[in-house]
């Protein structure tokens, strides 16, 4: 049997079908790590609003029930089959762009490009959606009466009428810092664990389901280790009143650094770490189980 062709088609399928598996995975504790992330300076001798990772994850679930923790999720799930679709085009395209001939094997430099081009890939279509889930994430009242945004959609009407399409796409800039190196780490991390645990004399494709979930999961933890700090300044950045930070991501930088100090870049690290492998680990697992199904189903494709 032959070899199936590289296929952009393919790379895009598998890659949407990956990216649910990651949000259905892994919202949870990404609504946790956003409120973290955003919750207010205490007023002096008064405690913080949340006490760490498990404290939000209990009071979330107290105040809102077990579904408060899915808050959101209507924008990423809706968003993030086409983002990761492009996102894993975008890693294929950056590859063939490199590669004299389809079979060539790609340095690990190569590879970090080819996943920062998929960063720059998704940041289009990524900064709208995260700046709608992040408000909706950091809505807390019980009621939904008293919510300011209803919805999605309603978000994302209350922040065009805000300030337009500035306003709906304020974060693209920290988007991009974010997303350009981790996604390069991503990628790398993923395909070196990819070559490290495949049997001597066997193919890739041969890897086992266990295989393909540490090397995912592992991925998702890399990316994140270097994405941490930019992505709390998105977070700032996304859900803050408009005109608080004029100059955007510098303003926010020196604001966080000034009033809570340089390790409050990675307020969240528990909850994002939590999350990084069960939801990586299911991305890249949907990912190859649909690039499986898609070889045997249209090898020529």
């Amino acid at each position: 049997m032959s070899k199936p062709k590289p296929s952009a088609i393919k790379d895009f399928v598998a890659g949407g079908v990956g990216g649910v598996c990651c949000v259905v995975a892994g919202h949870p504790l990404d609504t946790v790590k956003v409120r973290l992330q955003t919750m207010p300076k205490p007023a002096a001798g008064q405690p913080p609003m949340f006490k760490g990772t498990f404290d939000c994850l209990m009071k979330t679930v107290t105040k809102e029930g077990f579904f408060g923790l899915y808050k959101g999720m209507a924008a990423p799930v809706t968003g993030v089959a086409p983002i990761f679709a492009i996102c894993f085009l975008g890693f294929g395209i950056g590859k063939r762009l490199q590669q004299k001939h389809e079979d060539e094997v790609l340095t690990y430099p190569q590879l970090f490009k080819a996943g920062m081009l998929a960063g720059v890939f998704t940041t289009v279509i990524m900064a709208p959606g995260e700046r709608i889930k992040c408000l909706l994430q950091i809505q807390q009242e019980a009621s939904v009466a008293d919510r300011k945004y209803k919805g999605p959609i309603d978000c994302a009407k209350k922040i065009y009428k805000e300030g337009g399409i500035r306003s709906v796409y304020r974060g693209t800039a920290a988007t991009l810092l974010r997303d350009v190196p981790a996604s390069g780490m991503y990628f790398t991390s993923y395909e070196w664990l990819q070559r490290v645990l495949t049997p001597k004399g066997h193919d890739r494709s041969e890897m086992s389901i266990s295989r393909t979930i540490f090397a995912g999961g592992m991925a998702g933890i890399a990316n994140w280790a270097v994405a941490i700090p930019p992505d709390v300044l998105k977070s700032r950045l996304q859900t803050a009143p408009h005109g608080a930070y004029p100059n955007g991501v510098r303003d926010v930088i020196r604001h966080i650094v000034k009033e809570e100090g340089v390790m409050s870049l990675y307020k969240g690290f528990t909850p994002i770490m939590l999350r990084a492998f069960p939801a990586n680990a299911a991305c890249f697992l949907g990912y190859e189980l649909s690039m499986k199904f898609l070889n045997w189903a249209a090898p020529s494709l």
